[in-house]
């Protein structure tokens, strides 16, 4: 065999192996107790025979303070949401026009149910319990052997962690079921406690967009194509 293709073959043998090697989640280790969580993740949400697929990118501040970017799998940015201690935001950059609403109402549009801010941390960190050791109200959790959170519900609302990060208490694949929608999250990567970049949370340049409706928005993000 002449060494032209040798290498050619190794350098396709080695790709192949990386391929099959799982994944990095943690970017760095996670601390004793969390302040922030950044990450990527994935989303798909099935309604009925209807699929919608994106991913997102996360900033989570505790205990009031929300970033989310929702894009589609080209990597093109769809809509973003800001949350702060009072105000929420459905934003559209490419249109510059933005949804004022309750952060559970916001939520509602991009995982199909309602949820508070607080939820949606407890639901991607695994850590439920307050410092004062209580729970989140209405919610009734089941715990695995290791004492990890393996699924809950609330009302018509269950999830179910589907993996671990391994020797972790972090959900990696968690699956919902809701009257409405069926959906997967996947994590695909998670920062902790980083330096605070709390601009993302900035609404100044929102001075500049035109507020709709949550009909008039949506009215434009179908037509976004």
């Amino acid at each position: 065999m002449n060494r032209p293709r040798w290498f050619l073959l190794l350098g396709c043998a080695a790709m192949l192996m990386w391929g099959c090697r799982p994944s990095s989640v943690f970017l760095s280790p996670p601390p004793p107790k969390l302040e922030s969580i950044e990450g990527h993740a994935s989303l798909r949400l099935y309604y009925g025979e209807e699929t919608t697929r994106t991913k997102f990118t996360f900033v989570l501040h505790m205990p009031d303070h929300g970033f989310i970017e929702v894009s589609d799998f080209l990597g093109r940015s769809i809509y973003r949401i800001i949350i702060n201690p009072d105000t929420a935001y459905l934003v559209v950059r490419s249109k510059k026009v933005y949804w004022k609403g309750e952060e559970a109402e916001i939520i509602d549009k991009f995982l199909g149910f309602r949820l508070t801010l607080a939820e949606m941390i407890s639901v991607i960190s695994g850590e439920w319990a307050a410092e004062d050791g209580t729970t989140l109200s209405g919610w009734r959790l089941k715990h695995d052997s290791e004492g990890r959170i393996r699924s809950g519900h609330r009302e018509e609302l269950v999830f179910s962690v589907e993996a671990f990060v391994e020797e972790t208490r972090f959900p990696r694949d968690l699956t919902f079921t809701h009257p409405l929608n069926t959906g997967r999250l996947k994590i695909l990567q998670m920062d902790f406690n980083q330096p605070a970049h709390m601009d993302v949370f900035s609404t100044t340049f929102l001075n500049n967009y035109q507020e709709k409706t949550w009909p008039e928005l949506q009215a434009l993000l179908k037509n976004a194509n």
